[in-house]
C-alpha cells in the first residue's frame, strides 16, 4: 500500500522528551509531520521539571531534516493544555492531529496512596488528555480529519500496587470512547494505544510484573514498536473509531470489551442470579460493545 505520509501536517505529542512519546515525535516528524514535542521533563512521578528532554528531542528531529518545536507546557492545567495548543497554530498554522501520550508514573501500595495522590493522576492523564483534546477539538474539526490517540494502559484491567495509576488509565479508556461518540459527527476519529515498552517508567514496575518480565521489556519491546500504531491512528487514512490496541514488541491486538449472552428472566432475584451466575459469566456468544451511532440531528 502507499506510504502513510504526513507532509504539510501539524501533530502535538505529549510526553514526547523521553521513552515511547519521543519514538512518536521522531517517526511523525521523519514521516513529514511538523510537530508539537511537549514534555515538561522531570521525574517519572512529574517531579524536578525541566525543558532539556523536550529541547533535546526538537535538536534530534532537526539534526534529521525534520520540523519541530518544543513546550514545556503543562498538561494539567487548562492554561497548559491551551498554550501547547496555540504552539501549533502559531508555528505551523494548523493542527492535524494529537497523540496523548504525557503521563506519571510510581507504583504505590492502595494503602499508601493519599487522596491526593489519586487526584494528582487523574489531572496528568485524564484531566490532561480531556485539556488538550478540548484545546485542540475547534482545529481537529477544521482540518477535515482531526485525529486524536489516547494512551491507557493493561493495567486498568487490575495490577499490584496501581490502583492510582490503572483507575486514571480506565478513565482513559471511557474518555477515548465517549470522544469517538461525540467525534463522529465532526469527522474526528479517537483511538487508543495500551503500550509496553522498556522505559525508565518499565523499570519501576519492580514486583508488580511476572518474573523475568522486565528483563525481556527492556531488551525486546523498544519503544519504537509501539509508535508505528500510534502513527497509523493518527493518519488521516485511519477508517477506525472508538477502538484500543494494545502493542508492545511488535504484537498488535484489539482491547476490546464485550457483553456476554447473559441471561433473560421476568421473575428475576437474587436466587436466579446465584443460580444462573456462570451462565451470565459465560464468554459464550459474547459481542463486542459498540460505539452508539451518529444521532439524526434534533
Amino acid at each position: 500500500m502507499a506510504r502513510l505520509d504526513f507532509t504539510g501536517r501539524a501533530v502535538i505529542v505529549t510526553g514526547a522528551g523521553r521513552g515511547i512519546g519521543r519514538a512518536h515525535a521522531k517517526l511523525l516528524a521523519a514521516r513529514g509531520a511538523a510537530v508539537v514535542v511537549c514534555d515538561p521533563g522531570g521525574d517519572t512521578d512529574g517531579e524536578n521539571p525541566s525543558a532539556g528532554p523536550a529541547e533535546e528531542v526538537v535538536k534530534e528531529i532537526a539534526e534529521a531534516g525534520g520540523t519541530a518545536v518544543a513546550s514545556a507546557e503543562s498538561v494539567a492545567t487548562e492554561e497548559g493544555a491551551a498554550a501547547i495548543v496555540q504552539a501549533a497554530v502559531d508555528s505551523f498554522g494548523r493542527l492535524d492531529a494529537v497523540i496523548n501520550n504525557a503521563g506519571i508514573f510510581r507504583p504505590i501500595p492502595f494503602d499508601e496512596a493519599t487522596p491526593e495522590t489519586y487526584r494528582r493522576y487523574l489531572d496528568v492523564h485524564y484531566l490532561g488528555s480531556l485539556l488538550v483534546t478540548r484545546a485542540a477539538w475547534p482545529h481537529l474539526a477544521a482540518s477535515g480529519h482531526g485525529r486524536i490517540v489516547n494512551t491507557v494502559s493493561a493495567s486498568l484491567l487490575g495490577v499490584p500496587d496501581m490502583v492510582h495509576y490503572g483507575s486514571a488509565k480506565g478513565a482513559v479508556y471511557g474518555l477515548t470512547r465517549n470522544l469517538a461518540v461525540v467525534g463522529q459527527a465532526a469527522g474526528i476519529k479517537v483511538n487508543a494505544v495500551a503500550p509496553g515498552a522498556g522505559t525508565r517508567m518499565a523499570e519501576l514496575t519492580g514486583d508488580t510484573l511476572p518474573p523475568g518480565m522486565l528483563e525481556y521489556m527492556m531488551t525486546s519491546m523498544p519503544p519504537e514498536l509501539v509508535s508505528p500504531v500510534a502513527a497509523y491512528l493518527a493518519h488521516e487514512t485511519c477508517a477506525v473509531n472508538g477502538e484500543v490496541f494494545n502493542v508492545a514488541g511488535g504484537q498488535v491486538n484489539r482491547m476490546v470489551m464485550v457483553n456476554t449472552t447473559g441471561i433473560t428472566d421476568p421473575g428475576l432475584t437474587p436466587e436466579t442470579v446465584a443460580e444462573r451466575i456462570d451462565e451470565i459469566l459465560s464468554p459464550d456468544g459474547a459481542r463486542p460493545a459498540e460505539l452508539m451511532p451518529p444521532q439524526p440531528d434534533s
